[in-house]
């Protein structure tokens, strides 16, 4: 049982979803303490927005699939998840560059991520994720109090993840991990 899910771009939920990408790139938002994000939960549910969502955001090759997902969008006041992950690495980057070594794991534009590692503070939280397609799609109300830019929604009921199936293959994601480590970790390797 999963109660608690994070907003990311519908678009990236997506990429999540077809095994396109198996990291997020966060910030905090406006409305979270000191906006700076935290970790707060190490499974949740992919909460699909579409708010600051944008063609300009994504990668080229991205945009059919941004385009997939506004048109297969839930109707207005419904969020669906069918979608969870499992954070299985978090890296803090602090050099402006290192965001930079990673388009092969994410489809956001090097627009965004310099923007992202940019504001307010300089930093970016790279965390690699294990993503599982539940067994049972849920379509919810979307609620006045998961509104905001925000990271973490707290759903008003539990929601069931048994006879999930995962996205990428155990080798899959150790290739991603191993990745990350090299670039963003190297003393994992010493």
């Amino acid at each position: 049982m999963l109660k608690y899910a994070l907003k990311e771009w519908a678009v990236v939920c997506q990429a999540l979803a077809e095994g396109r990408q198996a990291i997020l790139l966060r910030k905090g938002g406006i409305a979270e303490e000191a906006g700076a994000f935290r970790v707060e939960q190490k499974r949740f549910w992919l909460y699909p927005t579409f708010l600051h969502q944008q063609n300009t955001g994504i990668k080229e090759d991205a945009r059919p699939l941004l385009e997939k997902t506004v048109a297969e969008r839930p109707p207005v006041g419904t969020v669906r998840l069918s979608h969870f992950a499992e954070v299985t690495g978090i890296y803090h980057v602090k050099d402006s560059w290192l965001p930079h070594m990673l388009p092969h794991l994410h489809i956001l534009s090097e627009e965004t991520v310099s923007q992202r590692f940019a504001y307010r503070q300089p930093g970016l939280f790279v965390l690699s994720v294990c993503v599982y397609r539940s067994k049972d799609v849920y379509e919810i109300p979307e609620l006045a109090r998961y509104d905001g830019c925000r990271s973490w929604v707290e759903l008003e009921k539990e929601l069931p993840a048994d006879g999930a199936t995962p996205v990428l293959t155990d080798e899959e994601m150790h290739d991603v991990r191993e990745s990350l480590d090299l670039l963003l970790n190297p003393t994992a390797f010493a």
